[in-house]
């Protein structure tokens, strides 16, 4: 097992959601996952496949300048990416995390990220339990305001510090993880990229290889964009 690790890209929501699904679904090389962090062209949301537009348009800030806002191919909650650090990686079918139970392949990303923090001097550590009343509650709509089951908080508070999302098709597995840059403080972000692929690339027993940018089909890229980018995507629960 290879992790394939790419270069740093930047783009507007619906484009880097359309790349990220077409990582796991035009990238198929059983031998290898691929992991890649993004950035954003301009302020965006992003919110779960399975979460009402309704709720989520509720939850939005509405005295602020103008944003992108995207359905994620996975699931999970609203993420605010206008302050974070944002990765995915792409699991191929067959490997142990993609035969794994949801909130196990979670748990052992979670842990090698939070690995990764406090290789860079930031103290964290995964959420291994939660109150009783918290636990009878559903999750929460807001990535960051409530930390769940194995999300990466700080041990000394519980301040919630990274969140992700996954999704399972018949290709693999698409994890996509963000991190909040305030509430994790001043770090070298650039050392702990090269950390993160570190301990991800040693909790999937894979060799770590950087490589360039696959050879994705620039219709198939723009279509999957523009369909992300639609209405009839963002608005149809």
């Amino acid at each position: 097992m290879e992790l394939d690790v790419l270069p740093e890209r930047h783009a507007g929501a619906a484009e880097n959601m359309a790349v990220d699904f077409l990582l796991l679904r035009r990238y198929p090389q059983p031998s290898h996952a691929r992991f890649r962090t993004y950035g954003w062209h301009r302020p965006a949301f992003t919110f779960g496949y399975s979460q009402k537009i309704a709720a989520v348009r509720a939850l939005l800030p509405h005295e602020e300048g103008p944003f992108d806002l995207c359905r994620r191919p996975s699931g999970g909650g609203l993420v605010d990416h206008r302050d974070d650090w944002t990765y995915a990686l792409a699991i191929p079918r067959g490997h142990a995390l993609y035969e794994a139970r949801a909130v196990e392949s979670y748990r052992v990303v979670h842990e090698a990220v939070a690995l990764a923090l406090r290789n860079v001097g930031c103290p964290a550590a995964v959420k291994t339990a939660c109150e009783p009343e918290a636990c009878e509650q559903p999750p929460a709509g807001v990535c960051f305001r409530r930390a769940e089951l194995y999300d990466i908080v700080r041990p000394e508070t519980g301040a919630k510090l990274a969140g992700a999302a996954q999704k399972r098709t018949k290709d693999g597995l698409l994890f996509q993880g963000s991190l909040w840059r305030p509430g994790i403080g001043a770090i070298e972000w650039e050392a702990l990229a090269g950390h993160v692929t570190a301990v991800l690339a040693e909790a999937l027993k894979a060799g770590e290889a950087p490589c360039g940018w696959p050879d994705l089909a620039e219709d198939e890229v723009s279509a999957l964009t523009e369909q992300y980018a639609s209405a009839e995507w963002n608005e149809h629960r």
